[in-house]
This record gives structure tokens, sequence and C-alpha cells, in this order.
């Protein structure tokens, strides 16, 4: 088998080929463990307010039991719908506890993107944060939900919390008016909960725990079935590989959205391991409010992917906070450009190591050493107990520096889509997972994302990786960001067109051109050029191409 894996041979010290699956029989299981272990630790802290291990055990014992006392079954499933707030890890732990599937919900979603989620999960419960409580109006009577749990954003936060729901209701305007009947406050649910206890149930390794929706990025978001084993073999093989690296107790900053899969298993379980302090941002996008945590804090560990990276460094006060902690940063959810990681490690001195995972790997599936030895432009090497191999368009598994789909194989591979047999069967052939992405893998088990399937763009027969020409402009002083599409051509099938941000207004399309032109072959070079004053993304501030495409079309 080793042989198969070329991989472990070049794993840093003290890494395991392999985890043990069934060292915890459920996620409750861990969590009991976590919570006993480090029951006076601070576990998660939110706008200066924290809370530790034995207290998140107990107020999430006292939310399991008011969901219970409201009629709610183990099975059922409920949505939870905010930012970062200490209302999550309780509000996630405690619907656990009561046995409930989990539907994980962007609370920027339209109403369109809830009613679809809510109906293909079959929701009959929700926590939401009152700003969104709006869009829920809308829909909830195409909805099974009785259960609605409202919250603040200041609701945990005790005085303080009186001064943030008056700057976000009344100087902010942030919470549109909304008539929902039969809603709860969630302090008022937790109260009410101390009087009622949690009924028992069946909790197995193959339970359903949560349902992780995909991005949509490939059409209709589907519903990804994670259970207790998927969750919590990925939570520890992210510790096998951490390992050492990551001291107990120290403080990891969270800026990435808890309901996002990777926030949800790097910071809010694999950090639990650690009995680690974990400092939760409730929005990202408001960079000083990332900035003043690095400040106000040693942080030891940070989670981000490439825009962000790239926002805070060409933010002014970012290079003035202390990195004498930070010993890991690692990015994942899109590709992290060379020119972006190498300015990180030379304004922080810590190396950004690049991981991969997809929500239906619950999601790591690679990632480089932290150790001080990641490769830039790698997306490193498989996990403990991970499997992963290249397949050309035939089938024929390639060698050495082959390119073709990365297919994975391990136990954090999901149960498969919700309800959508026909979807699993397509994604998940003979216990591997295709994952759509073309790349290829080096003599040392180090891969290597050329681009996804769907985004290749094809010049007179030759194919362009956007990644490539979005690499290559992070380079140039001028740029800020940059995407890449293929747009029709009568000549040669496709051309690329470049679309750029610019960091310095006097950057024009010739000089664009002319520095891709210096660094990439020809057929490479952008044809096209505009300039935008920002560039579409998801929430969790991935670049969505397929919005460019279809403005071209438009237009």
């Amino acid at each position: 088998m080793a042989d198969e894996r070329p991989w472990i041979k070049n794993y840093p010290s003290g890494v395991p080929a392999n985890i043990d699956p069934n060292q915890y029989k459920t996620l409750l299981d861990f969590a009991a463990d976590c919570f006993k272990k480090f029951k006076d630790r601070k576990a998660f802290e939110c706008m200066g307010k924290s809370i530790t291990y034995g207290e998140l055990d107990k107020m999430s014992n006292n939310f399991a039991a008011y969901l219970h006392s409201r009629g709610l079954e183990p099975g059922e499933k409920i949505a939870i719908m905010m930012p970062n707030l200490l209302q999550y890890p309780i509000a996630i732990f405690g619907a656990l506890k009561a046995g409930l599937i989990v539907v994980n919900t962007n609370p920027l979603y339209t109403p369109r993107e809830m009613k679809h989620q809510f109906t293909d999960s079959k929701v009959s419960a929700i926590v939401i944060v009152e700003n969104f409580a709006s869009n829920l109006e809308k829909i909830i009577g195409d909805t099974n939900i009785k259960t609605i749990i409202t919250t603040t954003i200041g609701e945990l936060l005790g005085l303080k919390g009186h001064v943030v729901n008056f700057v976000v209701r009344n100087v902010k305007k942030m919470v549109p008016k909304f008539e929902l009947t039969n809603t709860v406050k969630f302090k008022e649910a937790l109260s009410q909960g101390k009087k009622f206890t949690i009924k028992d149930f069946t909790n197995e390794p193959d339970t359903v725990i949560i349902h992780q929706y995909t991005g949509g990025t490939t059409g209709v978001a589907k519903g990804a079935m994670l259970t207790n084993k998927n969750l919590v073999a990925n939570m520890l093989q992210i510790k096998a590989w951490l390992g050492s690296n990551v001291e107990d107790g120290k403080t990891v900053l969270c800026p990435l959205p808890m309901y996002h899969i990777f926030a949800f298993t790097v910071n809010g379980l694999a950090m639990m391991s650690f009995g680690s302090h974990t400092v939760l941002v409730t929005n990202a996008r408001d960079l000083p409010s990332v900035i003043k945590e690095f400040k106000n804090h040693k942080v030891s560990m940070f989670t981000g992917l490439n825009t962000l990276f790239n926002a805070l460094l060409n933010h002014s006060d970012f290079s003035s906070a202390d990195f004498s902690e930070l010993k890991i940063t690692v990015g994942g959810g899109m590709a992290v450009q060379k020119a972006v990681a190498e300015k990180w490690e030379k304004v922080t001195g810590c190396r950004l190591s690049e991981g991969y995972g997809m929500t239906e790997c619950s999601p790591v599936a690679t990632i480089n050493p932290i150790d001080g030895t990641a490769r830039l432009g790698s997306i490193g090497m498989p996990i403990p107990s991970t499997d992963m191999r290249v397949v050309a368009e035939d089938g024929t598994v390639q060698g050495i520096d082959g390119i073709g789909e990365l297919q994975i194989k391990g136990p954090q591979v999901m149960k498969g889509y919700y309800n959508r047999p026909e979807e699993t069967s397509n994604t998940i052939k003979d216990g591997w997972l295709c994952t759509g992405d073309i790349g290829s893998m080096d003599e040392d088990g180090f891969f290597k994302i050329v681009d996804r399937k769907k985004d290749m763009i094809l010049v007179s027969g030759f194919n362009v990786y956007p990644n490539e020409i979005e690499d290559v402009l992070a380079g140039h002083p001028k740029v800020l960001e940059s995407a890449a599409i293929g747009i029709p051509s009568d000549k040669s099938g496709e051309v690329v067109k470049a679309y750029v941000v610019k960091k310095d207004k006097s950057l024009t399309a010739d000089e664009v051109i002319a520095y891709c032109r210096e660094n990439m072959t020809g057929y490479k070079v952008p044809k096209e050029v505009e300039f935008k004053d920002e560039l579409p993304k998801s929430n969790v501030g991935k670049i969505i191409r397929r919005k460019l495409r279809e403005e071209e079309k438009v237009e």
C-alpha cells in the first residue's frame, strides 16, 4: 500500500500514515471529552466576550432540552442561520445533543436560496439572527418550519450587547421589519431549557448529523450528508497533521464563517481537540475588526482564503500587528496565489500552507506541511488515512506529473447527497469521490490543482487554466485582484479575457497585456482586459468566475 501512497515517506516527522476513525463513536463523544478535559479554559470568544468549554457544555445541554420540550424529534432538521457569534457553537452542540440534523445556512442567502435549502432538507426548526428574519418571513409559508428561535448580534454580550444591538438596529439600520409569529428568543430558550431534560436517542458512527450544502456553483445546491464518522475522522486527520505544531490552549483567529465547512471542521472541531481559544470574527469583510483581534490577542493560528490574505496585506494597519506567536497560517477554499503567499510570509514571518478540500469530504483532503516546508503553488499531500489519485478522461490512472481529475477516498468522504441518488452515484464511484478538479501529483506525492474542469479555457486546442493567469497577474504591483475567463473567438474557439481590480489607478490595459506577455506564452495572454471596481464573490470571499461568464453572455 505504501507504494501507492508515495506521499507517506515525505510526511513531516510525527505525522502518522493513518488515524483511527473509531477513536470516538460519535461527534458528541468527542465534544464530551473536550468539555470535560478543558472545562475551565476559554473555548470561544466574540467581540470581547468569552465562554469556557464547561459553559458551552451547560448551555448546549439547556438548548438541547429546550428543543426536545418543543416536540422536536431526533432525526429532524434544524437550520442554523447566523454569522460568527457565541450563539453558533451553543446552537450547534445543542442541536446535536438533541439528535437533530444541522443544516448550516448562509445568513446572506436570498429568500429564493433559503426556500430551496429549507424545502430540499425538510427543515422543521430554525435559529436565525433577526437581521435576516424578514427574508424568512417571505418564504416561511412554503416550508415545514414550526419552531423559530430568533437572536440578536449582541444577545450574549452582556451590557455591551445592548449598545451593539442599538447600533445595529437604529444607527446602521441593519434589521428590516418582520412579523413572524410564535418565535422565542435564544436566551429565553436557554432559560426554559433548564427545566427540561434531554431524551435518549440512538446515535451511531454512520448517523447523518449535518446537511452541508455545496455552493451551488455547478447547478442546484445539494445537501452533502455528513456523518459522525466523517466529521470525527476529518477532525482527527487535521489534529494528526497539525500535531505538535499546535500548543495546547493557544489563541486561534477565526474570520471565516463557521457555517462554512472549512471553518466548521478546522476551527470549530479540530481546534477544540487542542483546547484552543477560538476568537470569532463576526464580519471578515470588516478588515479593521480582523486587524483589531490580531492586535488584541497573541494569535498562534489563522485560517483564511486568498482574497482575505490579499486584502489584509493591502491594508495600511495590518503590518503593525504583533505576529510573534503566529506559527500556522492555513489557506483553503480557493487557490492561494504565489505573490500573496510570498508577501504573507514576508510581512508576518509565517509561511502560508495551502490546503484543499470539498464540502463532500468534510472538507479537508490535502494540506501542505506546516513545519516550514510548505511548497508554494501546491495543495500539499493527502492527510492521514486518505488516498488520492489522478484519473485521465479515458479512466486510466495517471503516474507522476500526469494530468487528470483528482479523486479522493477516505473516511471523511460523505455518505452522499440528500435525496439525490443519481447525483451521488455520479460523484462517488467505487468509493472514490470525483472532485471535478484537474490536477497532477509530483514524485514526492505533492498535488497541484490545475483548474476546475468547467473553468478551463480552450484556445486553439490548447488548455489554458485561469488559475495560472490570475497567479501571474497577482504579481503585478498595480493589480489588487483579478479573474480570467474564456470568451468566444472566431479564430481560436476561445480567447482569454481578464478582469482586473486596480491597486494603482494609473494601470492601463496595455500594461496588463505587456506584463502577461513577459510572463506567459502567447496563447495564454489575455486578448481583452476589463477593469472593475470589484469582482463577484461568494459569501466566503471566493471569486465566482461563473458570474463573469454570465455577464459576457448578457453583453
